[in-house]
């Protein structure tokens, strides 16, 4: 029995054998292809270091701007010792709720009146698409494959996947850099009935190339007849051509005019500057009140054990805004100014690669035009991928590989530099 004793306390003394290094075995994640240029870009001490990649709005001296309604309306809520910091409902904040659907879907839209859309609060547009992709797993007989533009933004397949679908592309762009109709419009008849087709409302990133009206009413066609799954993807309303009625034109199309079932994401972070703040929201346009009821409860369903209920100060904002005549003219004239500085950079640029007679970055192109051509945050320049790693390694131009620039990024006091860095990758290939 001593021996025994002893042996315990022996026993008992003696460390426990654990791993040494649990998770060792874990392999290093890819560096993003977008956000990863940030990274590069911030570490380059370079003084002439231009960031072409991040889609976020810059002022003509290369500045974050923070919207003065913003601003203003920021000023109120401080001033308004009666709002608290308690945590919102689920489906987000309800004078936000309110106000969302239908600066997309407009104040006279026939689905708001018979209240039979279902929307939620989300944590800007990367998170309704993940609820919507969530729903669909979840309330399909199968889950779906779901159709993409190629190209299309780098986080649109892998939310999909991470709901557990299958993704597949769909023709969008030509060699010309217009959009390839008669390919897309193949690929989505080609589609099983029932897929998922994920289309932009305005400004498609990263091309910058939408459909005209007639090229949308064939498309809602081919979506009609495949009776497909419709998620609006909207980055970009007011921000594009700032008019928000004329950005929301196709999915008031299809919902309108054509009594179409919809999902339409919305994020209010370009137009209203609000990046960290990840407001959106994600709506669903059902065929009657009561399946929209049914609808958000399961939206709710998904938002609670994903992140419990949204933010609340981001909301606050947007509503306060929308719900404000002056500040909500005065947020349309922001986004008037925003998108015109767009297009007057889209024309420098193209202006300073005229006058130094730089080539286009293929035989396939006969100029630059494209680039003027094209609307909203980005130009789909044809660049390649080895002029962009020289853009970056021999002029510290930072960009995504894809040949994409956030022409936000492009100012008047860097547009020729920029000019002179393409012809240099370019003529030297």
């Amino acid at each position: 029995s001593t021996r025994c004793l002893l042996l315990l306390v022996a026993l008992s003394a003696a460390p426990l054998l654990c791993s040494a290094n649990r998770w060792g075995s874990v392999p290093q994640a890819p560096a993003d292809p977008i956000l990863g240029v940030a990274v590069a870009f911030k570490a380059d001490p370079d003084a002439k270091k231009v960031n072409l990649g991040i889609g976020a709005y810059r002022t003509a001296e290369g500045k974050p701007l923070v919207l003065k309604c913003v601003r203003e309306a920021e000023k109120k809520i401080c001033n308004d010792m009666s709002l608290d910091k308690e945590y919102l409902p689920m489906q987000g904040l309800e004078s936000f709720l309110k106000a969302t659907s239908s600066v997309i879907l407009g104040k006279d839209s026939k689905a708001l009146k018979e209240e039979r859309v279902a929307v939620v609060q989300t944590l800007s547009g990367t998170g309704a698409l993940r609820i919507a992709g969530e729903f669909v797993a979840k309330f399909s007989d199968k889950p779906p494959k779901v159709y993409i533009s190629d190209p299309s933004w780098g986080n649109h397949h892998t939310i999909f996947q991470k709901c557990g679908m299958e993704t597949a592309k769909y023709r969008y762009i030509s060699k010309m850099m217009d959009l390839d109709i008669d390919g897309m419009l193949a690929d989505l008849k080609a589609a099983p009935k029932g897929s998922v087709f994920v289309l932009h409302t305005i400004a498609h990133n990263p091309t910058g190339v939408d459909p005209t009206p007639e090229q949308w009413k064939q498309i809602a066609d081919v979506c009609a007849e495949r009776d497909a799954i419709l998620i609006f993807d909207t980055a970009y309303q007011g921000y594009a051509t700032g008019d928000l009625e004329k950005d929301a034109w196709a999915v008031r199309y299809f919902a309108e005019e054509r009594g179409m079932e919809l999902m339409v994401t919305q994020s209010y972070s370009k137009n209203f500057g609000l990046y960290g703040e990840r407001i959106g929201a994600l709506n669903v346009a059902c065929a009657d009140e009561e399946t929209a009821v049914k609808v958000r409860s399961q939206l709710n369903g998904i938002v609670r054990p994903m992140y419990s209920n949204p933010q609340l100060h981001g909301a606050r904002l947007v509503a306060g805004v929308l719900s404000d005549e002056r500040l909500s003219a005065m947020w349309q004239q922001e986004l008037t100014d925003m998108s015109q500085r767009i297009v007057d950079m889209r024309s420098a640029l193209v202006g300073s690669l005229n006058r130094i007679g730089c080539p286009p970055p293929s035989a396939k192109f006969s100029s630059w035009n494209h680039i003027t051509s094209q609307i909203g945050m980005f130009a789909f320049t044809g660049l390649s991928p080895q002029h962009c790693d020289q853009l970056t390694k021999k002029h510290h131009i930072y960009c995504t590989r894809n040949g994409r620039f956030s022409m936000a990024g492009v100012t008047p006091s860097n547009v020729d530099y920029v000019a002179n860095a393409m012809k240099d990758v370019i003529t030297s290939a």
